[in-house]
């Protein structure tokens, strides 16, 4: 495809729409929110703990209910994880990323929609309301019929 001025124009025209939101009070949050947990010792050591956590539960899981490990590092998992989202830091980075995510969703959401209202936009979370029920089968479950 050649580029035309209209392309370029569009092109220009969204990479305004990037530096707008870049200077959001939202991504400032972000930003600040994200340098925050990074510079948490606290923070990062809870979330290096959840990693190493992690690993074990995905090496659990290979086996299942099987493994002789099963309940305990299922249960661990969610106490570490617990943990860390109890943090302040991690909290605060979770939101400010969750509503920068929902910015995003809402931008890319109006420009399909300004194009055509067939046209379909991914959404973070989109599985968990494709069938209003929020049970997140796609109205597979009948539901929402």
């Amino acid at each position: 495809m050649l580029a035309t001025s209209e392309i370029v124009d569009l092109i220009d025209e969204s990479e305004r729409i990037g530096q707008m939101i870049m200077q959001s009070e939202l991504m400032i949050d972000y930003i600040e929110a994200k340098e925050a947990l990074a510079n948490d010792k606290e923070a990062q050591r809870l979330i290096t703990a959840f990693h190493d956590k992690k690993e074990q539960y995905e090496e659990v899981q290979r086996f299942g209910r099987y493994h002789p490990d099963y309940s305990a590092i299922t249960k661990e998992i969610r106490a570490t994880k617990r943990e860390m989202d109890m943090n302040d830091y991690v909290a605060k980075f979770k939101i400010t990323e969750r509503n920068v995510q929902t910015l995003l969703d809402e931008v890319s959401e109006r420009i399909a929609q300004s194009v055509s209202s067939q046209v379909k936009v991914p959404k973070d979370g989109a599985l968990l309301t494709d069938s209003g029920c929020g049970c997140g089968s796609g109205g597979g479950c009948g539901c929402a019929s």
